[in-house]
């Protein structure tokens, strides 16, 4: 790719998916993530057909009346954060999003040990009562997590490391949190957004989004759109990357605003380190370019000592603070 920051840049990740002739690859990886933060992938190698299926599920579930919608609410999902939100439940920065959606995880049984345990974020997904809902769910995670694999032995590669750099230290049994969001048109009001600025807290996301639009990027100090492109993800880097990179690769602040007439429909695939892991530099000479003062929420990605886990519950708590109830 070109040295152009204003636009995302479209990656062929096909060589990466086959495991040959990487070395362009990576180089556009590391390009993109130094620049943006942010780049899309095409070659990926997930079946299209089932993309389709799980748009076309997703829309008969948000057409549904708010009853039948709450009838798997995350109330009902416990220490697992797993079920549905309506409008206005989940807070970015404090202030509500507008947007609906659904929560799922790892499919873990009863018995479980993080589940037995009651260790939030692991247990039971809560399904529709829409038939195939569950088996297109659980197979998109199924191709998404072994595309996150591929992904980041590029992203290991782009940094000079092993390809398995990130699979043997922080990513075997990684954290996998997957939501289908449902962003009504906004009204009138300039105040509210689809979703407000944020990072995301963890290694990679993947993310579908269809047709309409709204998903914008922070590339210093102003936004550019990321619009659709057919047959692409987009993807972007989290926290623990910059933490690990020193901040070469910065978590790239990032909104939506659905201005169109019809409902937006997006796939955001968290692919995280495991909950247990402590991350640490990959090189600890690096000096630490810390963005804290410029970024939305005016916190290090690199100060805080503990796990990934504790980081990312840090992080829920303010967005769904009942998770935190001891009768979860």
């Amino acid at each position: 790719m070109s040295g152009d920051h204003s636009a995302i840049p479209v990656i062929d990740v096909s060589p990466l998916v086959a495991r040959s002739g990487t070395d362009a690859v990576a180089s556009e990886i590391a390009e993109a993530c130094r620049n943006h933060g942010f780049f899309y992938v095409v070659g990926h190698g997930v079946d299209q057909g089932l993309i389709d299926q799980l748009d076309g599920l997703s829309h008969d579930f948000f057409a549904q009346q708010l009853e039948a919608k709450l009838a798997i609410r995350m109330a009902l999902g416990g220490r697992a954060w797993r079920g549905y939100f309506p409008i206005g439940a989940e807070l970015t920065s404090g202030q509500p999003d507008g947007k609906e959606g659904l929560y799922f995880g790892a499919e873990l049984p009863e018995d479980h040990p993080k589940v037995k345990t009651r260790t939030p974020l692991y247990g039971r997904n809560l399904f529709p009562d829409i038939s195939g809902f569950r088996e297109v769910v659980l197979d998109y995670m199924a191709s998404l997590t072994e595309l996150g694999h591929i992904l980041m032995e590029g992203m290991a590669l782009s940094l000079g490391l092993e390809s398995a750099y990130f699979r043997d230290r922080y990513t075997d049994d990684p954290l996998i949190l997957f939501r289908i969001f449902h962003y009504p048109p906004l009204q009138d009001s300039e105040s509210v957004w689809s979703v407000g600025e944020h990072t995301d807290y963890g290694l990679l996301t993947i993310l579908h989004q269809d047709n309409t639009g709204g998903l914008q990027v922070k590339t210093g100090s102003s936004w550019i759109d990321a619009p659709p492109i057919l047959g692409s993800f987009v993807c972007n880097i989290g926290d623990m990357l910059d933490r690990m990179t020193r901040g070469l690769y910065r978590s790239t602040p990032h909104r939506v605003r659905n201005e169109g007439n019809s409902g937006r429909i997006s796939f955001p695939f968290f692919f995280d380190p495991n909950f247990d892991a402590e991350v640490h530099a990959i090189d600890s000479d690096l000096i630490v370019a810390d963005d804290k003062n410029s970024r939305w929420d005016s916190a290090s990605v690199h100060e805080f000592n503990g796990t990934y886990g504790e980081y990312l519950l840090n992080k829920v708590l303010k967005v769904f603070p009942e998770l935190g109830q001891s009768e979860l």
